[in-house]
């Protein structure tokens, strides 16, 4: 059978007898490196299919890869049914800006597991306090988070963690030992004569006349900027104004 690896290489840069490209560019070394780590992968599994007992081959082998294995899950087919599944609670149990920071987490999640294991998922089972740790650093070097933000993102990595261990997927907790500390932020409040001013403030861009007026709508509709986004995102309008009367209702309810 043939797995496809979604890599790419020249054509006189490939060697067919050696499995690997012969270039020296930083395509060809991380090409090369994705394979031989690909390799270890497949080696590790076939020692664990052959201790268990199981039929080994090659479908085995990939099923058990690519997470489809019942005995064996995968972190971000896990993560993602997670996702997927919150998804559908919209409205009723999530709010939206809750799974899109649990889809963020993943993305983040596995750009890291990409960058330092070489590989595009790894095993549930594989997943340690190194990780979590490299993790939580990642956040906080790469992706320029403060400390609250980084916490979130680690609960929201930690739940998922927690449903695996509930569900048998997971022997180990990865977060044992491991806390994170909020930061106290004394939040300061404007006051009417700074509001004043930002409202009166006048702009050339027309994007920050834009911010500007959304922020003034905020401050004094009390509506958050994550609902303003939603209706702002559902309005159509035609020649004759505002299409739809169901969004125009939601404004006339918030102004």
């Amino acid at each position: 059978m043939e797995l496809q690896l979604k890599r790419s290489i020249k054509v006189p840069l490939w060697s067919q007898e050696k499995e690997k490209s012969t270039g020296k560019d930083r395509n060809s070394v991380e090409l090369n490196h994705y394979i031989d780590a690909l390799r270890v992968k497949f080696y590790q599994i076939y020692q664990d299919l052959e201790l268990e007992g199981k039929i080994i081959s090659a479908r085995a082998i990939v099923n058990r890869y690519q997470g489809k294995d019942e005995t064996f899950k995968t972190l971000y087919n896990v993560f993602k049914e997670h996702n997927d599944n919150c998804r559908k609670l919209i409205g009723t149990d999530y709010a939206d800006i809750t799974v899109r920071r649990y889809d963020n987490c993943l993305k983040y999640l596995m750009e890291l597991v990409k960058r330092d294991y070489k590989v595009d998922d790894m095993l549930l089972r594989e997943v340690n306090g190194e990780l979590v740790r490299k993790f939580d650093l990642y956040l906080k070097t790469e992706k320029h988070c403060a400390q609250n933000t980084v916490i979130r993102y680690m609960k929201c990595f930690k739940k998922v963690i927690n449903l695996a261990i509930a569900n048998e997927w997971l022997a180990k907790n990865p977060f044992a030992g491991i806390k994170f500390h909020e930061v106290e932020v004394n939040k300061q409040f404007l006051s009417q004569a700074e509001i004043n001013r930002i409202w009166q403030k006048e702009f050339r861009i027309e994007r920050l006349e834009l911010v500007r007026d959304v922020f003034i709508f905020c401050v004094f509709t009390f509506v958050a900027l994550t609902n303003v986004c939603l209706i702002i995102n559902k309005l159509q309008t035609n020649n004759r104004g505002i299409g739809n009367g169901l969004e125009t209702t939601c404004l006339h309810h918030f102004a």
